[in-house]
Parts: structure tokens; sequence; C-alpha cells
């Protein structure tokens, strides 16, 4: 990994220890991502984002709304939009027509989507294995509550007001 995404060359040994931890979680996952897209591209010729559309399909068989895709890939209605044009040309997806809408679409993985996204998300498990495996499994576990701690304090209210 290059310089540029690697965020923790920014902490100095004088800045607070939640800031170099901070620095040291963007790192790792910008390291992990970074790698997971090369691998994607490289292995499958398919993008993150596309990748990401198809896991959000394939949790949910009866489909999901161009809206609801959007909201949970944080991206705006354009680029679903695109992603989902793009899978639908390569009849990964398909889109109905909603009952009592037709303007609105609901978007479902085709039965090649399905076979061709579980064979990514099998290589893509491979991956994020390897990629963790310099932690024991102990300490994977360890690590993955202590995230979840910090997960649930980032959802409460902060103790610092705000001027």
């Amino acid at each position: 990994m290059g310089i540029a995404t690697d965020m923790e060359v920014r902490a100095r040994d004088d800045h607070h220890a939640s800031l170099r931890l901070w620095l040291r979680l963007l790192s790792c996952t910008t390291r992990i991502e970074d790698t997971v897209r090369q691998r994607l591209r490289e292995t499958f010729g398919i993008t993150l984002p596309r990748f990401d559309l198809m896991a959000q399909l394939e949790r949910e068989p009866q489909g999901l709304s161009m809206g609801e895709l959007s909201r949970r890939m944080m991206v705006t209605g354009g680029n679903v939009t695109t992603i989902v044009d793009q899978l639908e040309n390569e009849q990964l997806v398909q889109r109905q027509t909603q009952a009592g809408d037709r303007r609105s679409f609901t978007v479902s993985l085709t039965p090649a989507g399905r076979k061709a996204f579980s064979a990514m998300a099998r290589e893509h498990e491979e991956w994020v294995v390897d990629m963790l495996s310099s932690l024991s499994e102990r300490q994977q576990e360890q690590l993955y509550k202590l995230l979840g701690n910090l997960k649930r304090g980032l959802h409460q209210p902060s103790n610092q007001e705000t001027p």
C-alpha cells in the first residue's frame, strides 16, 4: 500500500491516543477495501459498488426499490440507476414495476445474477479471511467485541457541548 492510502502516516507520537487509533482504523479499512476493489476487478471484472448492490439484492430475494437501494448503499439515486442499468444489460438484475405505481421499480437478482454473486461472495469471504489471518480467532473475536463497544458509544450523545 502506498503512503497516499496509509492515513496513519499523519499520526505523531504527541497526538492523542484516540487520534492515532482512528488513523490506524482508517488505514486498515482503506487497505482492506483497496485490496477487495482490486481483486473484484481482476477476478470478476466488477466494481465494488456493483458487488455491493448485488449483495443488497442477495439479502432480499423479493427485491428492493431503487430508493431503498440508494438509502442502503448511501449513494444518490442517479448512481444506483447507473449501476442497475449496467447489471440489467448483463442480465444479472431485473426491474419489475411496483403494483399501483408504474413509475416505481423493484430490482432483484436474476438466476444468473444469483449464481454470479454466489461465486463472487465465496471468493470475497476467502480474501477477507486471508487478510485478517494475522490475528488469531481469539484476537478477532476480541477486536470484534471492542469495535462493537466503540460503535455503540458512537451512537450515544456526546458529553461535549457545542459552542
